[in-house]
């Protein structure tokens, strides 16, 4: 197993808890396409160790609340909750499908610190300790959407993005912090693969 490569310090719990994700969400793929069909065979790869880069940058404080944007099938949320089991988590996205899903997913992996909701991001109340999304819209967008949710000088935000962002940095206007995944993972899935960095 590469995550044990990687994050050598998994408990059995945990080890457990993402072969149960695996194997649950690539039976719900052949129902409804969560993830594609190509990313299937490097499961581990393209969705568990991309996700737990986020973990590789940055050390979630204990108890931090966490808002998972435009979830999907579950990612980056789902693979940090078993990895930060003190940390609350909040998945949502607007495709009721979906997060049909991911509460399956939830209650497949006992995961008590986590929750899901079909609901669009604007309209949605609280404040967030991190904001985390993977690959569902431009970067001001995300801010756009979010800017109610934040806690000023508190709130991060984390992007896993991928390409040249040169230009959708620019947009926003002020210092965003990129951190290129390949140096924590030798493998080529990784090699234009990034994490965008932003406090509030």
């Amino acid at each position: 197993m590469l995550l044990e490569k990687y994050f050598p310090e998994l408990s059995a719990k945990q080890k457990a808890q993402y072969k149960i994700l695996q194997e649950a969400l690539l039976e719900w793929n052949s129902k409804i396409n969560l993830i594609s069909r190509k990313d299937t065979e490097a499961f581990e790869t393209n969705h568990l160790l991309h996700s737990l880069s986020l973990a590789k940058f940055k050390r979630f404080g204990r108890e931090s609340k966490v808002l998972d944007l435009g979830t999907g099938g579950g990612f980056p949320g789902l693979p940090l909750a078993i990895y930060y089991p003190k940390c609350k988590f909040h998945l949502v996205d607007s495709i009721g499908k979906k997060i049909m899903v991911v509460k399956d997913l939830i209650d497949a992996l006992g995961l008590e610190n986590t929750t899901a909701e079909h609901t669009r991001v604007e309209i949605l109340n609280g404040k967030y300790d991190y904001i985390v999304s993977r690959a569902v819209a431009p970067t001001k967008q995300l801010l756009d959407w979010t800017k109610h949710l934040k806690e000023k000088g508190q709130t991060e935000y984390l992007f896993l993005k991928g390409g040249d962002l040169t230009e959708e940095l620019m947009e926003i206007g002020f210092k965003a912090k990129t951190q290129d995944i390949y140096p924590y993972y030798k493998d080529p899935f990784f090699e234009t693969k990034k994490i965008v960095w932003i406090k509030a």
